[in-house]
Formats: C-alpha cells, structure tokens, sequence
C-alpha cells in the first residue's frame, strides 16, 4: 500500500511567497488607483415598469426571480406593489432597464 503524503509540495517555499506579496503591497499594483464615477441614488421604481423589465428580457416571474438571485415570492410582491425593490436589487434592476446587455456578461 502507497503511503499518502500529509502535505503538497510547491515549486517554491515560504520566503518566495513573502516576496511575492512584499512586491506586490510596495509595487504597481498597490499604487494604481481607480477613479470611478459614483452615480446617484437610484428613483424607485414602480411595479408596473419592473413588470415590463421582466416582459423585455422574456423571462417569467420564477426566471426574473432567479436571474436577480432573489426568492420567488419577493420578485412577484415587487411587481404586485406588496413590496419595494432597494439597496442593490434597486440598482439592478436600473442596469437591467437601461443596459440588459450588461446582464448577460455576469
């Protein structure tokens, strides 16, 4: 019977990896700054225009529901009124009416 071994080796050693994040925490990558515009707060949306978002991407509820990652009930309450879409849904569903092609990439 093969004895198993108890750790993996690689093809460097613990001083090689305190290099790499030394260079990496000092160099380039730690100095690149990213500027980024902040867009404003996203308006609610009312039911009838999610409602019509779901429609133009041709999902049914359960898809819509499960292509934004939230349960069922809440994507159905949110076109039904019972419930109101905020935080990060509400600015999901904004990309998703003005750009439903950036959707497709995720």
């Amino acid at each position: 019977m093969k004895k198993q071994k108890n750790h993996v080796d690689f093809p460097f050693d613990e001083e090689d990896l305190l290099q790499v994040v030394k260079n990496f925490t000092e160099g380039s990558a730690a100095k690149k700054t990213y500027k980024i515009k902040v867009p404003p707060p996203v308006n609610p949306i009312p039911p009838k225009e999610i409602r019509a978002i779901r429609t133009r991407l041709g999902f049914t509820q359960p898809q819509f529901a499960s292509f934004l990652n939230v349960p069922k009930i809440t994507a159905v309450s949110w076109e039904n009124g019972t419930r109101k879409p905020s935080g990060a849904a509400l600015r999901l569903l904004a990309i998703a009416r003005r750009h439903p092609e950036a959707l497709e990439a995720v």
